[in-house]
């Protein structure tokens, strides 16, 4: 297997959507001060396609998808992980459901709850960072970037 560079993929775009998915995008840039409303961690797949692992409100719960992070919409930094690295923690996730209580408790200071995750928190834990519910994807991206890590 050749090796695949790990990304944390931070989304910038603005939905086509309407409804509560592009309201939850809105209040998270607003809340958290930032570009950024929802992170992942990406690996390449080919062409401009990622296999991408977070905590997706739009799809419930943890997940794995396959998509398009076109540049537009997304910045990526790259990550010192591997591909075995990232779908271990996936597995040990998989089947979470959304934690929306825990992505407003960044800003209200609500407890986390362990069963359940957010996209940062997701990415957070899988970078060892402590107190992983307390990072947003605006957190993430500033920390990670001064990282200055080199692929």
């Amino acid at each position: 297997m050749s090796k695949k560079s790990v990304w944390l993929a931070c989304y910038k775009g603005r939905t086509e959507h309407r409804g509560i998915a592009r309201l939850a995008d809105w209040v998270t840039r607003k809340v958290t001060r930032g570009i950024y409303s929802h992170c992942e961690l990406a690996i390449e797949h080919g062409g401009n396609e990622y296999l991408c692992y977070s905590a997706s409100f739009r799809d419930r719960g943890v997940r794995g998808k396959l998509m398009p992070l076109p540049d537009d919409k997304w910045d990526k930094l790259p990550l010192q992980a591997s591909q075995q690295e990232v779908e271990a923690f996936f597995r040990k996730h998989s089947g979470k459901r959304y934690d929306w209580q825990g992505a407003i408790g960044i800003v209200l200071g609500n407890p986390e709850k362990r069963e359940r995750l957010f996209c940062s928190e997701f990415c957070a834990e899988f970078l060892q960072l402590n107190e992983s519910w307390r990072y947003s994807p605006n957190h993430l991206y500033a920390l990670v970037s001064s990282w200055q890590f080199h692929p």
